[in-house]
């Protein structure tokens, strides 16, 4: 069986091509649909499919995990992934494929909750934000590089989804050589909170400041993606400018990931929280004040995501520092909602934001939910749990 490190490192491999798949399937299939004659809001609206399906699996994934272990979580998810992916060639469909999505973000999610919970459970404390900013990076990495998967459309319709299904069948295959382990036991005789709603609703009471950055990142990310595209047409910038402006977000957070977790490690989450916040919302200023520059642009949305494109995997690790261990499961769990409610908030109020107030730039949007999230985080001091 494989060691504590090669089980570190598999995990971070399945993580990326997590986000390699995510990435690819985003824009493949709103170029497909779009080709297909169907309506912008219509495509917009089966994006959403990810997200529900990350949200329909949260409440019932965490007992399954306390009584299996973390490995047939992620077997299972993982699988549940590959094998949709193989299935869109199949049948060109708009409700199949809206239910593949669906099924593809249970899978993720149950992915996600495994990996994440295995790693900041088992990291000792003085290297967690490390670990965590690995697996940002890494799933970073593999969503940056999905979307160029789309080149492969002139060639096949099918190939896309078959080599990503190929890819995450081969990295998924290596769990077989990992031990599986449990979830710290379950405190609830003590805590009262015995049911996975009231772990939930424990997890809310002590930590909900630390869930703010998670759903900050996914407010953010489909925000930049799905709005920001309309907003940068409407104030004159070029399509294939945007479409180069968009992923330097992504490309900025890959540059800080590892520093800010290392930085979080010797600082404290909270100190390295307070300074990227307050960065990230002095970037989007920057952006609101320069907008027609596409020099500023590229220059201010790589500012953006060096400070705040690692506020998910700063989320994780500051959730692992003030929870005890047998709540990291509901935590984690709670994170990823936390995330998918920004996903789905984002867009639609970016969209009422540019229709109901034009002249007003779309970035203090962005700035003002930073401000909102650096408040909270500034006055709401949490002591740190001392788990290892």
């Amino acid at each position: 069986m494989a060691s504590v490190k090669t089980r570190f490192w598999i995990l971070i491999s399945l993580v990326s091509i997590s986000g390699f798949s995510q990435g690819m399937l985003l824009p493949l299939l709103a170029i497909i649909l779009e080709q297909n004659g169907i309506s912008s809001s219509v495509n917009g609206l089966h994006a959403t499919g990810l997200y529900i399906g990350v949200l329909l699996a949260s409440p019932f994934i965490e007992k399954p995990m306390r009584k299996y272990g973390f490995k047939p979580v992620i077997l299972v998810g993982g699988a549940l992934v590959f094998i949709s992916l193989t299935l869109f060639p199949l049948w060109q469909s708009l409700w199949f494929w809206f239910v593949l999505r669906v099924t593809i973000g249970i899978g993720d999610n149950m992915l996600h909750l495994g990996t994440q919970t295995w790693i900041t459970t088992t990291s000792p404390r003085q290297i967690r934000g490390r670990n965590i900013a690995f697996y940002g990076l890494f799933f970073g990495l593999g969503f940056t590089i999905g979307p160029l998967m789309t080149r492969l459309l002139s060639i096949s319709e099918a190939l896309p989804f078959l080599l990503s299904a190929l890819l995450s069948m081969i990295v998924w295959s290596t769990m077989f050589f990992v031990r599986n382990t449990w979830p710290e036991a379950d405190e609830s005789i003590e805590t009262g909170s015995s049911t996975s709603m009231g772990r939930f609703i424990k997890t809310g009471k002590i930590a909900w400041v630390a869930l703010l950055p998670a759903f900050g990142y996914g407010f953010l990310e489909a925000t930049l993606h799905g709005i920001f595209p309309i907003y940068g047409l409407r104030i004159g910038h070029d399509v294939d400018i945007l479409s180069l402006i968009i992923p330097c977000f992504a490309g900025g957070s890959l540059i800080t990931q590892i520093p800010l977790g290392v930085l979080s490690d010797r600082y404290g989450r909270r100190t390295i929280l307070i300074g990227a916040l307050t960065l990230g919302i002095g970037s989007f200023l920057l952006a609101a004040t320069m907008e027609t520059s596409v020099a500023a642009l590229f220059f201010s949305f790589a500012l953006a995501g060096m400070f705040v494109g690692s506020l998910y995997s700063l989320s994780i690790t500051y959730l692992a520092d003030i929870l005890p261990s047998y709540l990291l499961p509901a935590g984690n769990l709670m994170t990823g909602i936390s995330f998918s409610i920004g996903s789905i908030c984002g867009p639609y109020l970016g969209g009422l934001f540019i229709e109901l107030i034009p002249g007003v730039s779309f970035f203090f949007l962005l700035a003002g939910m930073l401000a909102l999230i650096l408040i909270a985080t500034y006055f709401k001091k949490i002591p740190s749990f001392q788990h290892s």
